[in-house]
């Protein structure tokens, strides 16, 4: 099936400065639709790739956790096959997809681990259900069914019972995040006839994704 694309576009007139305004008024704007008209579910859903060791790439889906100045980030185990991965290659990409709204932003760069405090931090926001899964799973290990997961999760829970504080369940050595330093972020609006807007910041100076002065802005064809 086809269906004509009805996006409202991107113009170089009103693209932000610079890369993390445009990012987050994007966010914003899928977030208030989807509480709207319920049909932007998971707004902040993240598709990453990664490559693997014979050049091989990888993809999943991740939830955006974190976005300021430093670039997008998400959290993992670190024992997880993208932690490894990232861990010998370091060049990551990663597109944010809203097809209700015909909006993509994409990210490239390279992948940095996320501090600890920043971690701990995220860690305690999450509810207590969520901070049990991250001790009963070892993330992309394989195991033999779910009743075994489940098992470990009833475990932990025993282990680190819901007292309704913050800190109940301590942060594992295994859990961490990355984010991506970016030194390029498209943005790609859909339009009818599939003449498609691709309005593309790449880097040219050190500075943050808010800093205007360290991106160029160029049109790529659709």
């Amino acid at each position: 099936m086809q269906r004509e694309y009805e996006g409202e576009g991107l113009s170089e007139g009103q693209l932000a400065a610079a890369p993390l305004e445009q990012v987050r008024r994007w966010v914003a704007e899928a977030e208030a639709r989807q509480a709207d008209r319920g049909d932007v579910a998971e707004p902040t859903a993240l598709s990453l790739a990664t490559v693997d060791t014979d050049g091989r790439p990888n993809v999943r889906t991740v939830l955006m956790r974190f976005l300021d100045e430093r670039g997008p980030g998400f959290v993992t185990d670190l024992g997880s096959t993208k932690s490894r991965e990232l861990g010998v290659t370091d060049a990551v990409a990663a597109s944010l997809t809203w097809p209700a709204m015909y909006r993509a932003v994409r990210f490239r760069g390279r992948a940095v681990p996320i501090g600890r405090d920043e971690i701990a931090t995220y860690f305690t926001s999450r509810a207590w259900g969520s901070r049990i899964s991250a001790w009963a799973s070892d993330q992309s290990q394989p195991i033999a069914d779910r009743t075994a997961l489940v098992a470990a999760y009833e475990r932990y829970a025993v282990l680190y019972p819901d007292t309704g504080s913050v800190d109940d369940v301590p942060v594992p050595d295994s859990w961490g995040g990355w984010r991506i330093d970016c030194d390029e972020v498209e943005l790609w609006a859909g339009r009818r006839d599939r003449l498609h807007d691709r309005l593309v910041f790449t880097r040219v100076a050190d500075g943050g994704l808010d800093a205007a002065d360290a991106w160029t802005v160029h049109r790529r064809q659709p």
